[in-house]
């Protein structure tokens, strides 16, 4: 059955709302010779009896507006995205990973990735594949960190063996110090915006990410660095890979329990790869890395937050080339973004500030107190999701 959320009258005035404003609150609008990419965690994305009627009916009216966007959390049974995929119609199609993140048979919570595209305009790759590091980067790596992943494997091991014979609980995991593993790998495929008469198309590789979060940081930046990595290195074989771009769509989990004071850290672990260089000095294997959402909007006072508590950028759009393929922003064109329609763009539908008004309670969520927020937020952060649908758009070059 379906958690408690919205009531029918409630959704009523939601869309009433949405459908005479749809950019108040960010739904990136359809526009010729544009194509918009987004990604998109939807909270443990299910059973097609999870949602009510109308939640469903929302989550495809917002996938619709999108070319190509990433779905993180989609669980182990899919027919709630199949439920989205029917609202959507034949113009639409998917592709979607097999469970990861436990192992099959135990117990745990598994997720799948995946991708909506529009079939008018997007070719889907013959590409398709998880990101892993092979085993011999696994064993480079536990040798170079032996002793410190020595140091911390006794103790867990002797918990281990303990909780084997029945003597305690099963030990929780440990603060490894370095990386061996995604705990879900990155989803990659290969896509084509083939655009409009008149334009050139768009081929990269899209990675559809929902890494980390856990008890330590440090496993976050672990992930996040090794993913980096692991994309950078791809791109500089370009004359190797199957396309040259790729683009990273995710919920990359970098969030810290102080926001005013951390964020700076998380932007400067970021921005390290934020921006054209690499130590590279010739101009045809420079890489260019643009994460848009590290930066504030032209039209915004600070950083698009990306979570329905309006207090963290964890979701984000990362873009990977090199020069000689300069049809995709750089960083150093974020200041210039949305200067008009058509032109490149990104931005977050804010569903929350929509629900806020359509439902005319008065405090912002910045200035609600614990009791306002219990009210309000449980009537969609299962319904609807924790997270908000982020987007980027590319106008497609002319030939």
């Amino acid at each position: 059955m379906a958690k408690k959320g919205f009531t029918t009258s409630e959704w009523k005035s939601i869309n009433a709302l949405l459908d005479k404003d749809p950019d108040k609150f960010g739904l990136p609008k359809r526009i010729y010779g544009t194509v918009v990419l987004g990604s998109f965690n939807i909270r443990k994305l299910g059973s097609s009896r999870n949602r009510s009627k109308e939640t469903w009916e929302f989550l495809a009216h917002i996938c619709r507006q999108f070319d190509l966007i990433a779905i993180q959390e989609i669980m182990d049974d899919l027919s709630g995205l199949n439920r989205v995929m029917d609202l959507l119609g034949p113009e639409f199609g998917m592709v979607v990973s097999d469970k990861s993140g436990v192992f099959p048979g135990a117990s745990g919570l598994g997720e799948r990735l995946g991708f909506i595209f529009r079939w008018s305009v997007v070719e889907r790759g013959e590409v398709i594949s998880d990101i892993t590091y092979d085993r011999s980067k696994v064993i480079e790596i536990m040798a170079q960190n032996y002793e410190a992943i020595h140091e911390v494997m006794k103790p867990y091991s002797e918990k281990y063996l303990d909780w084997k014979a029945g003597n305690r609980g099963k030990p929780r995991n440990i603060k490894l110090p370095a990386f061996l593993s995604f705990i879900r790998q990155p989803y990659c495929v290969s896509f084509k915006l083939n655009g409009f008469p008149g334009t050139q198309p768009y081929e990269f590789m899209a990675v559809n990410a929902h890494l980390f979060f856990g008890d330590y940081m440090s496993d976050r930046r672990q992930e996040f660095h090794a993913l980096m990595q692991w994309i950078i290195e791809r791109v500089k074989d370009n004359d190797k890979a199957y396309h040259p771009n790729f683009i990273l769509l995710g919920d990359l989990n970098l969030d810290y329990d102080n926001p005013s004071g951390d964020r700076k850290t998380a932007e400067k672990s970021m921005k390290s790869y934020d921006k054209d260089g690499n130590e590279e000095t010739d101009p045809d294997k420079l890489i260019n890395v643009n994460f848009p959402f590290l930066d504030i909007h032209p039209d915004q006072t600070d950083v698009f937050k990306t979570n329905a508590r309006l207090s963290e950028t964890f979701d984000h759009i990362g873009l990977f080339f090199k020069n000689t393929t300069n049809n995709l922003p750089t960083y150093k064109e974020n200041s210039n973004m949305g200067q008009g329609d058509g032109k490149t763009d990104y931005g977050v539908f804010n569903f929350v500030e929509l629900f806020r008004k359509a439902l005319g309670v008065t405090p912002t969520v910045n200035q609600m107190t614990k009791a306002q927020k219990d009210k309000f937020f449980p009537k969609f952060e299962h319904n609807v999701s924790d997270h908000m649908p982020l987007w980027l758009r590319l106008p497609l070059p002319d030939k």
